[in-house]
């Protein structure tokens, strides 16, 4: 899924535009036990509390691309009968209102899900009626050829409130404050089918974890039978490794500069898409080939690819590559240029040292102080 897609979805969570039909919890303790569930007409809620619950869900759909809010592909064994993509399918359909199945949806959470205290598993059912786009990207309410239907899970930690001293204004004066448990904001939550092309996905699942350098890889293949995603800094990791070891004796100032010239190139031509810009194993040959790696190392690179990246996973280029600033770091020095001005910094030779030389382009500030440069009279 991409931004826009999260974000009509979002939409959804508001008074004016919420169509979801049920909603069904289970709290569980720190022991994993089932305290309490329970299966709820949304639109009977109150109104302060359908209002809570629109915080919680719009939290899990408010993750960053790629890095908090993953799209999971489904894996061939998961879509087998009997499978997590069979059964996720039978829960969507009974539309929340099948409590045998509900109880085994809890129990599969429970058992996959390695969380230490209390916490609450919510599902919203959901058919949202998929209005038209027009040519010009605006939205025709009153026309739909598609619905969308989905359960929407979301797993928040519960617990109790900090200690305290409170104001009685009944006895005009300060107590111990009474500690209740509170539901938190989500720390996993996903949308089942994915909302892809605006439209169903059932190969797909949309993944929210708070932690984006935790996952919770056990609960994405147990639970929901994906296949393991790659965190934001394991794919940068991974891109920093071939790029060394591909390039070898050739990893240099300049190399490097090149490569990044060349991927803030890619942005741009990619800037006009709607999907965020990956790269797979030819596209990384490509830009290294364009960064003037030599033929000599690029023979080497399908071998050092192979062994550094196994899975040969996409990556994200807003994960590899830092499109804000060029940085260079030393022990005891860190330069950040604006990432198009690479040409104001270049590595020389001066007094038989290696120096990295910046141009002094225009106005300069030192530790807040506009200064001259020593060269000026």
């Amino acid at each position: 899924m991409i931004k826009s897609e999260l974000s009509e979805i979002k939409k959804l969570y508001t008074p004016k535009n919420c169509s979801v039909t049920k909603i069904a919890g289970c709290y569980v303790d720190g022991d994993k036990n089932k305290k309490a569930t329970f299966v709820k007409t949304f639109h009977s809620l109150p109104e302060e509390e359908t209002y809570k619950y629109f915080d919680i869900f719009r939290k899990a759909l408010s993750g960053t691309v790629g890095k908090s809010a993953l799209t999971l592909d489904i894996t061939n064994e998961a879509e087998k009968e009997g499978g997590q993509q069979d059964f996720l399918l039978k829960l969507r359909d009974s539309a929340l209102q099948d409590e045998e199945l509900l109880d085994d949806y809890y129990n599969r959470i429970i058992s996959s899900l390695e969380y230490v205290g209390n916490y609450l598993i919510l599902v919203a059912h959901d058919v949202y009626d998929i209005p038209q786009k027009t040519r010009d990207g605006s939205v025709n309410e009153d026309a739909s050829e598609d619905i969308y239907n989905y359960i929407f899970t979301v797993i928040c930690p519960v617990d109790l409130t900090d200690a305290g001293l409170s104001f009685d204004p009944k006895t005009n004066d300060f107590h111990d404050r009474k500690r209740d448990w509170i539901v938190k904001l989500p720390i996993i939550g996903y949308l089942f089918p994915a909302f892809n092309d605006r439209n169903s996905d059932i190969h797909s699942i949309m993944y929210y974890s708070k932690d984006a350098e935790n996952l919770n890889e056990q609960f994405i293949e147990l639970m929901l039978g994906a296949g393991e995603p790659m965190t934001a800094t394991s794919q940068k990791e991974t891109f920093e490794a071939i790029v060394e070891e591909t390039l070898g004796d050739e990893c240099k100032f300049s190399s490097v500069k090149n490569i990044h010239e060349e991927m803030s190139r890619m942005i741009a031509d990619n800037k006009e898409q709607l999907l965020p810009l990956t790269m797979e194993k030819h596209d990384i040959r490509n830009l290294l080939e364009a960064g003037g790696t030599s033929n000599e190392k690029m023979d080497s690179f399908n071998d050092k690819y192979e062994k550094i990246s196994p899975e040969d996973k996409p990556l994200m280029m807003s994960n590899v590559f830092n499109s804000r600033s060029f940085d260079v770091r030393t022990p005891d020095v860190v330069v950040k240029v604006k990432p198009d001005r690479t040409d104001l910094v270049n590595e020389k030779s001066v007094d038989g040292k290696d120096c990295l030389v910046i141009e002094l382009n225009g106005e300069v500030v030192v530790n807040g102080i506009n200064v001259r440069s020593d060269s000026e009279a």
